[in-house]
């Protein structure tokens, strides 16, 4: 088995019901939710012109792939309404579901890199990360989330809902 972190987010829609309703497929799909953050508000970041979005962090108990969890994440966001858009890839969305870490691994695929290559870089990833996973180090740049947190230079302010 083992920890998966996700985080989801979304700015369109009813945002708190799509939530629940990802987080029981999530459950379904990929492994029993052990943990999860509480639900976090911040501007959007890369382009302002757009709603606030909200933010979720979960870490969750898998015995599949990472490239199986990448895959469930993708099929929940289409069945959610997400339509990526090539030519913007800040444009607004329904839902939106990363991972950030699959258990302590590295992975640079064509289709994944893992951890997130730029969790350390969003205080939106980072607060609720740093609050169910304080501790848990990242396995490239041997810090702890909460370490990660204190050296963030992103200034978007991220405020509990």
């Amino acid at each position: 088995m083992k920890e998966v972190y996700l985080i989801i987010g979304g700015n369109q829609g009813n945002i708190l019901d799509t939530f629940r309703k990802v987080k029981i497929e999530l459950k379904q799909q990929i492994g029993e939710i052990i943990s999860e953050s509480c639900i976090y508000r911040t501007a959007a970041w890369g382009d302002d012109k757009q709603p606030d979005y909200l933010n979720q962090v979960l870490s969750i108990s898998s015995k599949l792939s990472a490239d199986e969890v990448l895959n469930y994440c993708l099929a929940i966001e289409v069945l959610h309404g997400r339509v990526r858009n090539p030519e913007n890839q800040w444009a607004p969305r329904t839902i939106d579901i990363d991972i950030l870490y699959y258990g302590n691994e590295i992975i640079n695929t064509i289709q994944l890199t893992l951890p997130h290559p730029r969790l350390h870089q969003r205080n939106f990833v980072l607060v609720p990360l740093v609050e169910i996973a304080a501790e848990l180090t990242h396995p490239i740049f041997q810090k702890s989330n909460a370490q990660l947190l204190e050296e963030c230079v992103d200034q978007l302010e991220v405020n509990e809902l």
